[in-house]
């Protein structure tokens, strides 16, 4: 979509992977060959201040395979400084699950748990039903939240019904703003815009109640990477906006956790796998919100 330009052509793109080792740079200490593994999109050099700090997803020098460097849409994907940001895949969890958690299902764990610091019986309002989406009304589901969904499409307002979600809105149909307060009782303790759209993260600020926290995940492009924030009711409200990129490979041990105990299950998020030849449709229709869940390429 041209949220970030490539280093130069020609690109190999994909950001979300599992797989095993398969050879090994003379730094590696951490990993055998064999070894399955999976990798956050956002890792990194583990000297800089924030890497220092344990941000490794906001790293100075960061790499994001399918960006910075060559990723996933390939046979082989070379990931630097292993040691700290590969992610051992427990034997209880498939490879073709394991590969869709790497962005949005980790991300969303991370924008709700760690950034909205969600907690039992809160409302959490969720703009945007995709991959994101769905995770987070899975995820904040499980730890009993209370979720409100919007989308556009009812196909994936009624997916989110099946994951945990308590009411769907279909923002065709009526103000989602108007909707989401009357749903909650006044508005939404955390929201979070998964899409990324002036329109959605507009709507999910004005979806909060006061002292609400909003979190930007959706990535914003062209007219809407600076959208006009309504700081009215962020100053009146004490509203808090937060933003949440990935998460660290440290973090991933608590996702684990959460699978195994029962509690979520991203394989429930994969509705469809194709071959690498049969990819560019599926990514097409993503740009005109076409499908619902996600598609996990599992053959080359």
């Amino acid at each position: 979509m041209g949220h970030d330009l490539v280093p130069r052509l020609p690109h190999v793109p994909g950001h979300e992977m599992a797989g095993t080792v398969a050879t090994l740079g003379d730094e590696v200490t951490k990993w055998k060959v064999g070894d399955r593994v999976t990798v956050p999109f956002s890792i990194g050099c583990g000297r800089c201040r924030p890497c220092r700090e344990g941000h490794l997803n906001t790293c100075d020098s960061l790499f994001t395979p399918g960006f910075t460097h060559w990723g996933s849409f390939a046979e082989l994907v070379a990931i630097s400084h292993a040691d700290i940001n590969l992610v051992q895949v427990p034997d209880t969890i498939e490879t073709t699950h394991a590969a869709a958690l790497g962005c949005r299902f980790i991300t969303s764990y991370r924008a709700v748990v760690d950034r909205g610091r969600i907690e039992e019986g809160e409302w959490l309002a969720v703009h945007g039903c995709g991959g994101v989406g769905l995770s987070a009304v899975m995820i904040a589901s499980a730890l009993g939240a209370r979720v409100v969904a919007v989308d556009i499409t009812d196909e994936a307002l009624e997916m989110a019904g099946e994951l945990g979600c308590e009411v769907m809105v279909n923002a065709r149909e009526v103000d989602p703003v108007e909707a989401v307060r009357e749903a909650t009782g006044g508005g939404a303790d955390v929201s979070i815009d998964a899409l990324g759209t002036s329109t959605t993260a507009i709507n999910s600020i004005l979806s909060l109640r006061k002292h609400g926290r909003h979190v930007q995940v959706g990535l914003l492009l062209a007219d809407d990477a600076t959208p006009p924030i309504p700081m009215d009711p962020v100053i009146a409200g004490e509203l808090e906006i937060l933003g949440s990129r990935g998460m660290p490979a440290t973090d991933y041990p608590r996702v684990f956790e959460m699978i195994e105990e029962g509690l979520v299950d991203p394989a429930k998020l994969v509705t469809n796998t194709v071959s690498l030849d049969d990819a560019s449709p599926v990514l097409e229709a993503m740009g005109r919100f076409g499908g619902v869940g996600v598609t996990v390429i599992d053959r080359f």
